[in-house]
């Protein structure tokens, strides 16, 4: 009779175990960033909304009319690999900051930098990456959109962030989402966030976050394909990853190099300037092709996929041309 009493109770104990894990039962290589109980090495930044903890977990619990609130890592971190998991309750915007800064001499101390987003609307950018009070939206997940799919609303999520030299790379679910190239910062704190609301509707909603573990040694970047598209945001720069998908620099950042004059054996010796990794059209007084005219890439292209940044000036007006012929004699612009 033991011995049918005994099996039981002992498959119940193995249950249990396997659904609570020993809090200290960290994977070897890796540290907590939160303990479980308390809120030592955090610190509340900028907004009033509250942090606490519950059933080994931190909650931010939103509040009408205050400024995104931050609870910050004392600690400032480098390159290092976060995996955590998060619940968000309804629509509450969320997401946690890498590598941020929070300093009196900018805004007052407000918190910037790249944040992880949590989004739970209909647009579905979570793990997409913002550069909070700074420039904005760095990788919107228009970019990727199987990793919209990955977010489970109403459940806990996981994420894993990993920030290694420049790259920020982030993974909803197991999901490859975002891969960000940027030289702006190389270290600062990790924070997690508790957007501002003007919504009555979203008083008191929670996000949590639970199972923080971080790796700041040895690191071991994932090696799957990440057939997410690479935003690179470090200029005439080319990352191995971009070489791998078959990106070339059309522009070294630096010379004429491999560029001429339309209907011209070499680089115009007007109307172009070359300095500080920009190549710019010189001011003039508008007339077609008078100071300088266009210049085309010295090799040939057929199918191609083509990206750059430009900035015009007030007035200015310019162009991308492709498959431009001179075989027709032309004092003009490049035909094409």
């Amino acid at each position: 009779m033991k011995k049918h009493l005994l099996l039981p109770l002992l498959f119940s104990a193995a249950l249990w175990q396997c659904r609570l894990p020993s809090p200290t039962a960290v994977p070897e290589g890796w540290q907590p960033l939160f303990d479980g109980q308390s809120l030592a090495g955090w610190k509340k930044l900028n907004g009033t909304a509250a942090y606490e903890i519950r059933d080994g977990a931190i909650v931010g619990i939103s509040r009408l009319s205050t400024p995104n609130t931050f609870l910050a890592t004392e600690v400032s971190y480098g390159d290092f690999i976060l995996e955590l998991e998060f619940l968000a309750e309804g629509l509450l915007n969320s997401g946690i900051q890498v590598r941020s800064h929070s300093r009196p001499d900018y805004q007052e101390g407000r918190v910037h930098g790249c944040q992880v987003e949590i989004d739970p609307s209909e647009r579905a950018w979570t793990a997409g990456i913002y550069d909070e009070a700074r420039r904005g939206w760095l990788y919107p997940l228009t970019l990727n959109e199987t990793a919209r799919q990955a977010y489970r609303a109403g459940q806990w999520n996981h994420l894993r962030i990993e920030c290694i030299g420049p790259e920020i790379r982030t993974w909803l679910n197991g999901q490859p989402a975002a891969y960000l190239i940027d030289s702006t910062d190389s270290e600062g704190f990790i924070a997690l966030q508790v957007h501002s609301i003007d919504d009555e509707a979203l008083v008191g909603k929670t996000v949590q976050w639970r199972n923080l573990l971080i790796q700041t040694e040895n690191l071991q970047p994932r090696q799957d394909s990440f057939p997410a598209f690479i935003v690179n945001a470090m200029p005439n720069y080319l990352a191995p990853a971009e070489q791998r998908a078959g990106w070339s620099l059309a522009w070294d950042g630096q010379t004429a190099q491999g560029w001429r004059g339309a209907h011209r054996e070499a680089f115009p010796e007007k109307g172009w300037d070359i300095s500080n990794g920009v190549l710019s059209v010189e001011a003039s007084t508008g007339q077609e092709a008078a100071h300088g005219g266009d210049i085309l890439t010295e090799q040939r292209y057929g199918a191609f996929e083509f990206q750059l940044e430009f900035k015009l000036t007030e007035g200015a007006n310019s162009g991308i041309k492709y498959f431009v012929t001179e075989q027709y004699a032309t004092t003009g612009s490049a035909i094409g």
